[in-house]
């Protein structure tokens, strides 16, 4: 790949909305917003990211195609009680069946809408940064299955781009945490520069978390 080792110089990246930092783990933030300096010290041109839907609510939307889908191809599973399925799943695919022919069709040709208005207002920029996940790591039992922990990565599927997740940094637990490389949708090329000048300047993908150690 020619462009591979290009480095991140010249490249606009930008970061995520300041609204979009609520809820998310202070050690997350924090190995964040060191990436994104990190990145700019190489030469990249961090830029405030255009105004756009927020991430929960592309998310919720993803949501609804799912729950569709799944419960079009597995609902009368979920439905028959006498069968073993996961009391964590189960409910997810039966809330598909409250969604409407109508709605689902509606929930697409707006997917088509909003990915052709954050194309257009993504121009000039090559690549949006943010942390692939909300928090690090926690125990099962901690697990709200009511809610998805996909925040920052469901509204990527949705828009029908390309992302690239690097080790970043641990948590003071010891718990590694990730930055999340979001290009446009076919341009991996350019996901896998910026991953490629990440782990050049930075060495967390050799280190390994304390916890694993000590098992």
């Amino acid at each position: 790949m020619p462009t591979l080792r290009r480095g991140v110089k010249g490249l606009r990246l930008a970061r995520m909305m300041e609204s979009e930092r609520t809820g998310m783990h202070a050690d997350v933030l924090a190995a964040y917003d060191r990436s994104l300096a990190q990145l700019a010290s190489k030469g990249a041109e961090i830029v405030d990211m255009p105004k756009t839907t927020a991430f929960r609510e592309l998310g919720q939307q993803v949501g609804n195609i799912i729950s569709a889908e799944a419960y079009a191809l597995v609902g009368d599973i979920a439905d028959n009680n006498a069968l073993a399925v996961d009391e964590a799943v189960r409910p997810r695919v039966r809330a598909g069946a409250a969604i409407s022919s109508r709605m689902y069709l509606d929930t697409l040709a707006e997917r088509t809408r909003l990915k052709q208005k954050f194309l257009a207002d993504l121009d000039g920029i090559d690549a949006i940064l943010t942390p692939t996940s909300m928090t690090p790591a926690i125990p099962v039992a901690e697990v709200d299955q009511s809610t998805s922990p996909a925040f920052t990565t469901r509204w990527v599927n949705f828009l029908d781009m390309c992302a690239l997740a690097l080790p970043n940094g641990f948590s003071a637990d010891g718990l590694p945490t990730s930055l999340q490389i979001i290009c446009r949708g076919g341009d991996e090329a350019t996901a896998l520069r910026i991953g490629w000048a990440w782990e050049q300047a930075t060495d967390w993908q050799k280190r390994v978390p304390g916890i694993v150690e000590r098992t």
